[in-house]
Order: C-alpha cells, then sequence, then structure tokens
C-alpha cells in the first residue's frame, strides 16, 4: 500500500478502537505502546500549552471523545488505548486472575463474580466484556446518574476489582507482551445492578469516637471481648477492613453459641464499627452474618475452650 509506513498500518487499529470507544462516548487517553501506562507528559514536563494552557491536566482531565485530538494523538504511534472510565460514565468490573496461584486453588475473578451474582440471587449482568491480556475480564457497566464511585480493590470480593472515577482500563484492540484485550461483544453497557452498587456506595460518615455498646445481660467476658473486638475493626487499616471485620466477629462468635451475648448485640455492634470505617451497609451486614454463622457451627463446649 503505497504512502503507508509500517507505523501508520500499526496505528490503524489502535486508531479505530479509540475513535469507536469515543463515539460511545468514553473519554480516551494514549497508552505507552504495548504496555498500561499512560503516555501523556507529567506535571514537571508540561508545556503549559493545549489543554494545559490553564494549568497542567492530569490523564483523567485529558482524556476525550473528540475525534481530531484523537487522530492527531494515534496518527504516528501505536499508542494503546486507554478508556478513563470516571468522566465516560462508567464503572467497570475487573475480574483479575490470581497473580500467584501455583497451586491452582485460587479462584479467579469470573468464577468469584458468578458466585456472588448467584448468592445475591441475580444472573450475571449481560452487559459489555472484554477479555484481558492476562485472560481476566473487564464488565462495563453505565454508572448511576450524579453519583461518583471510587476504585475498589477487593472490596466486592477477592480478585474482584472496580474502576471508576480515579481509573481507567484499557480498551479491546490493545495489546501487551503477554496478549491482546479482545471484545467478547457489542459494545452495549447495562446499568450498574443495584446490589452491587450497595457494596459499591460508601457509607456515610460517622463521626468519631468510642463505640457505646448496649448494656445486655451476658457475661463481663462477652461484652469486653465485643468491645476490643470493635476497637479492632475501627482502627484497622484501608485494605484489611472487611477482612478484620470478618475474623472479629468470628472471634465473638462463640459468646453467641454460649449463650454469653445475644446474636442481635454482637450483629449491631460490628455494624456500626464496620460503617464508621467506610465499608457499605451490605457489605457490613453480609461478612457479619457470615462470620458469625461460621462461628456458631464450629464452636467447641466452653469447656473445651
Amino acid at each position: 500500500m503505497s504512502g503507508i509506513t509500517t507505523a501508520s498500518r500499526e496505528c490503524l487499529p489502535l486508531l479505530a478502537a479509540a475513535l469507536d470507544a469515543a463515539e460511545c462516548g468514553w473519554h480516551v487517553f494514549p497508552l505507552r505502546p504495548g504496555t498500561k501506562r499512560p503516555a501523556l507528559h507529567g506535571e514537571a514536563a508540561c508545556p503549559g500549552t493545549g489543554p494545559c494552557a490553564d494549568g497542567h491536566l492530569k490523564w483523567e482531565q485529558r482524556a476525550t471523545t473528540d475525534p481530531d485530538r484523537i487522530r492527531a494523538a494515534w496518527s504516528r504511534t501505536p499508542y494503546n488505548v486507554g478508556v478513563a472510565t470516571g468522566p465516560s460514565g462508567l464503572v467497570v468490573v475487573d475480574l483479575d486472575v490470581p497473580k500467584d496461584n501455583s497451586n491452582g486453588d485460587a479462584p479467579c475473578g469470573v468464577a468469584t463474580f458468578q458466585a456472588l451474582c448467584e448468592r445475591a440471587g441475580h444472573a450475571v449482568p449481560d452487559t459489555y466484556r472484554v477479555r484481558t491480556a492476562s485472560g481476566g475480564q473487564h464488565l462495563y457497566f453505565t454508572a448511576p446518574s450524579g453519583m461518583r464511585l471510587a476504585n475498589t480493590a477487593g472490596t466486592v470480593a477477592a480478585s474482584v476489582d472496580t474502576r471508576a472515577w480515579g481509573g481507567y482500563v484499557v480498551a479491546a484492540s490493545s495489546a501487551l507482551p503477554t496478549g491482546a484485550y479482545e471484545a467478547l461483544c457489542a459494545p452495549e453497557t447495562a446499568a450498574l445492578p443495584g446490589w452491587l452498587l450497595s457494596i459499591l456506595q460508601p457509607a456515610p460518615a460517622r463521626p468519631a469516637g468510642p463505640l457505646g455498646l448496649p448494656a445486655v445481660n451476658g457475661s463481663r467476658a462477652a461484652l469486653a471481648a465485643l468491645n476490643a473486638e470493635c476497637t479492632n475493626v475501627t482502627a484497622a487499616p484501608e485494605g484489611l477492613r472487611n477482612v478484620t471485620l470478618n475474623r472479629s466477629a468470628f472471634k465473638v462468635g462463640r459468646f453467641v453459641a454460649w449463650g454469653d451475648l445475644p446474636r442481635q448485640v454482637a450483629e449491631d455492634a460490628f455494624q456500626a464499627a464496620g460503617e464508621a470505617v467506610g465499608l457499605s451497609a451490605a457489605e457490613c451486614t453480609t461478612t457479619i452474618r457470615s462470620a458469625l454463622d461460621s462461628s456458631l457451627r464450629t464452636a467447641r463446649p466452653r469447656e473445651a475452650a
């Protein structure tokens, strides 16, 4: 094909992918060829011109649906395509493949998410899917209007992350040394399911302060344990809060099994502690019930404890 260089031929499918995404209303920006890293300049190297004329703009702010800007960016360099999820009105569920699964016993994100949907009483949503270079999947959903959701890592389930404001995903037709991103269906996105939104929606901030436990009939040891474990939950660092809530509720479950503490008291106390550190109400309820159920099933008699 006369006049077309090898480089320009490599650009064509990626340019088409960027333009297709923009037609869907998705804001795109270039990623370095063969990688997932943004190809845009950083603040230290900002020329103060073009989109940055009034001050440095980061990749999320510079992502665009303008076909002229897209053609200019992808005309000579085969950049991979990044989709800025927040400005695009998207929430993308990232179903990952376990990074270190030498024994083959860690579930992949696809299987975990399918099980989560079944527990919620719903089928896996029918929406736009992209197979990732690692063999996982990206599920694209339309974000709720007027709601600014953040990224999550492990909040929904193991190997299930989400990308919203502050995040981006690699678009179909992009490629890494490990493989390509491939669209599995037409780019039609379903609305984010309500049950999933209830997990992702941040809990309202609660004023900091000591956790007040109700006065109940029960052993002093049970109330002391409940207070201590709720304190552990409120002190847990981000990323370990759900795990801490599960472990703490399980520990206190033995006092419920022995009849020293009403189950509802334990549930209410842990619910307050979990929501106080930003876990969603639905996430707290599910974790607490599961942990207490497991503890009640496995609790040894008081004499053997």
